[in-house]
């Protein structure tokens, strides 16, 4: 995915704009990168991770971040406005479906939307 890369250069501490990283995986040890990515969010103020996991349950490991998909409403409890941000995604189709159709029913315009479908999961 290319959210890693992103987030390594959106975290660094001297750029201006502040990064929120929505990461949703089934399970903990489902979650490629999450150790690195909790980690740029204790060492950079601008860069904010939210890690959430829809089958926590299902998981060896304890998980106490967010649970369930990303919705409104998670991103209303992180974010300080929804229409500022530009919004970029990444996953299988469904997924990515899925948060168009939400932005889209906050009212978050298709230009604000960048996104990319991942086949294979």
């Amino acid at each position: 995915p290319p959210f890693p890369p992103m987030a390594r250069d959106a975290a660094h501490p001297r750029l201006p704009p502040r990064l929120y990283l929505f990461y949703s995986n089934r399970r903990p040890e489902d979650a490629a990168f999450l150790a690195e990515l909790q980690e740029m969010e204790w060492s950079n103020p601008k860069f904010r991770f939210i890690g959430t996991m829809v089958e926590p349950e299902k998981s060896v490991d304890c998980w106490w971040g967010e649970t369930g998909f990303i919705r409104r409403g998670m991103l209303e409890r992180h974010l300080p406005d929804l229409d500022s941000p530009i919004y970029y995604f990444a996953g299988p189709p469904q997924m990515t479906m899925a948060m168009r159709r939400m932005l889209e029913d906050i009212g978050i315009r298709e230009q604000a939307m960048r996104y990319e479908e991942f086949y294979g999961y």
